[in-house]
């Protein structure tokens, strides 16, 4: 009853999050009227402040959700996978080109980067006020103000870090703004790391480990603790937040079979994990943090994960073609009804070849098991269009990409949008309001135990541990029955990454991590393939290009139907800070990325939070 309760009051007080615009425009820097739900009607009692708490979680929840949704712009900036759309001009294909600071930024149909900026700095904002309207309440007891103190800084510190690693050196403010700021001055990326590690470690000391689903609780600051404190470079600190949360005794990786399809012999632990209805299953003790999407619950979210649409390929295509040239699919079939068993995909999120392929490195793998239905391969699929039940004899028999003559099979050739594979067990979501299924309303875990295990391991490699990083990732590797790399066995920062890509793939903001990455190979001593990497040219010399170009098959080796090349560039490492935020803070200034035009008016920045 607690989590409904929660869920009741996030749409009820969501309407606080006006206080900080969700336009791209001089808006986000300006406050709202709020009409009945003003921070003097809300801030009184505990409940309020809760209430406003379940605002920040609804904020950061439209991450995983809605058609085009930003967690596709974060793959799409790693190796893991590319914009798949190939029928328009647009979509983030040609980097180069498309990424520029005017450009359109918070499209579905183009990016997300300027989704991240004003979601990041709206929920920045609302903390802000929690956390000041905090300090002037005195009716609250002190341990329960330091609770909710704590959490706010959870969520301020979590926008502050996604900030960090996706544009750099950015603008700060940690006090509510009740009039309009524009006089902001771009901060050193590493003096807004040292503020929120601070934040992070006193909510650490007093918020309890256990907690309601959807809840902040000691686990969730934890384990973004430890990410700060990697990027700090303080790894005795990352490891020793990452053991405090590992052994807390609340959690645990999830070993056996549980759930809503227990009983189901052909499916596995790794399945269980996944499904909707397991994620908020007290059975589930991986969960660290999750945001709350349920059905006739949450009605600020009505199109539900579409994940099925987002990240599966464009099968129901009446380009794919029979052996015996005819067309082979259609959206819906009353025999063969592949866009409900598989989803209604669009390809719009295509995986590379690395994320199907390479990466996996043991046949054994449950993440990529196809005879439990875990993994989905296109010749899973078969021909189900009616039309060929008395014409074709390939009617219901599986796919082919190409015929007995190697001729492919795919009448406008779109292999990049018509023809890859998928983690069923991850994207596949029973969808309440749509037919053929798209991807209905689903949990989402923001942070679970297997990736505090691989932080650590991160941590540990960096120290030079290097059996106990492997150690870390034998506890991922072995319970998606891989066999445990042997303590012998000499890793590198790649093999942390390619356990984060089988583990985590539509889950972790990719580039955020590799970014965060970046800058720790570039302050330290740690080389990769031979290389070693400088502050001093981060942006035109970095190992988030380097890693990328390496395992992606796609940027700058590939063009599509259209003849649109896929290119990427070492700046991208950082998105261009929107045009129109810089031109519209008139009093002060922000600072461009370098590579983007505009910064060559760059001014130092700041080594100190003005505030």
């Amino acid at each position: 009853m607690k989590n409904i309760t929660v869920l009741k009051k996030i749409s009820l007080v969501a309407t606080i999050v006006i206080l900080f615009s969700t336009s791209c425009s001089k808006d986000w820097l300006e406050p709202k009227p709020l009409s009945l739900f003003t921070p003097e009607n809300i801030f009184v009692n505990e409940a309020g402040f809760r209430s406003a708490l379940a605002s920040c979680a609804a904020n950061l929840r439209g991450e995983w959700y809605g058609d085009g949704s930003p967690i596709i712009t974060e793959l799409i900036f790693s190796e893991m996978a590319v914009e798949g759309t190939t029928d328009k001009f647009g979509p983030a294909v040609d980097l180069n080109v498309l990424i520029t600071p005017d450009a359109n930024l918070n499209s579905p149909d183009f990016n997300r980067i300027g989704w991240y900026w004003e979601n990041n700095w709206l929920g920045i904002r609302l903390a802000n006020t929690i956390v000041d309207r905090l300090a002037a309440n005195t009716t609250i007891k002190e341990d329960i103000k330091n609770q909710l103190l704590g959490k706010a800084y959870f969520y301020r510190s979590y926008h502050y870090y996604r900030l960090l690693n996706q544009f750099g050196d950015v603008p700060t403010t940690f006090k509510e703004i009740s009039e309009p700021k524009l006089d902001f001055q771009t901060v050193k990326r590493d003096v807004i790391l040292a503020k929120i590690k601070q934040d992070l470690d006193f909510a650490f000391k007093n918020v309890p480990f256990v907690g309601d689903k959807g809840d902040v609780n000691k686990g969730a600051i934890g384990h973004l603790l430890t990410k700060v404190n990697l990027a700090l470079g303080l790894y005795d600190e990352a490891i020793d937040i990452s053991t405090q949360v590992i052994n807390s005794g609340t959690y645990k990786l999830v070993t056996n079979r549980f759930g809503i399809d227990a009983g189901n012999a052909i499916k596995n632990v790794i399945w269980d994990l996944h499904r909707p209805a397991n994620k908020f299953s007290s059975a589930n003790t991986e969960v660290l943090f999750s945001v709350i999407d349920r059905f006739g619950l949450t009605s600020a979210t009505t199109t539900g994960t579409t994940s099925m649409r987002q990240a599966v390929p464009f099968t129901t295509n009446a380009q794919i073609l029979t052996p015996d040239g005819r067309s082979g699919m259609v959206p819906g079939a009353v025999e063969f009804d592949m866009a409900t068993k598989f989803g209604r995909g669009i390809g719009r999120c295509r995986a590379t070849n690395y994320s199907q392929f390479d990466v996996w490195d043991d046949e054994n793998d449950l993440r990529h098991d196809t005879k439990s239905g875990n993994w989905a391969r296109m010749e899973d699929l078969v021909y189900n269009n009616t039309a060929l039940r008395t014409t074709s004899p390939f009617y219901g028999k599986p796919l082919q990409l190409r015929d007995a003559n190697g001729k492919l099979l795919i009448s406008n050739g779109d292999t990049i949008r018509n023809w890859y594979q998928w983690p069923h067990y991850k994207l596949y979501v029973e969808d309440q309001i749509r037919l053929p299924f798209q991807g209905g309303n689903s949990d989402w875990y923001v942070f679970r135990l297997a990736e505090t295990y691989l932080l650590r391991a991160e941590a540990h490699w960096f120290k030079g541990n290097n059996a106990l990083a492997i150690a870390d990732l034998n506890a991922v590797r072995t319970r998606a029955k891989c066999a445990p790399y042997p303590t012998s066995q000499t890793i590198d920062i790649g093999t942390i990454l390619d356990e984060r890509g089988r583990e985590l793939y539509y889950e972790e903001p990719r580039k955020t991590e590799l970014t965060r990455i970046a800058f720790q190979m570039a302050k330290g001593t740690k080389s990769y393939k031979g290389k070693t990497y400088s502050l001093q040219n981060f942006t035109t010399a970095n190992f988030f290009y380097d890693r990328i170009i390496e395992k992606n098959n796609f940027y700058n080796k590939v063009k599509n139907i259209r003849n649109d090349s896929y290119t990427m560039s070492p700046y991208h490492v950082l998105w261009p800070i929107p045009r129109n935020a810089i031109l519209a803070n008139s009093l002060g200034f922000i600072n461009q990325n370098l590579g983007y035009a505009g910064s060559e008016t760059n001014k130092p920045a700041l080594d100190k939070i003005p505030e």
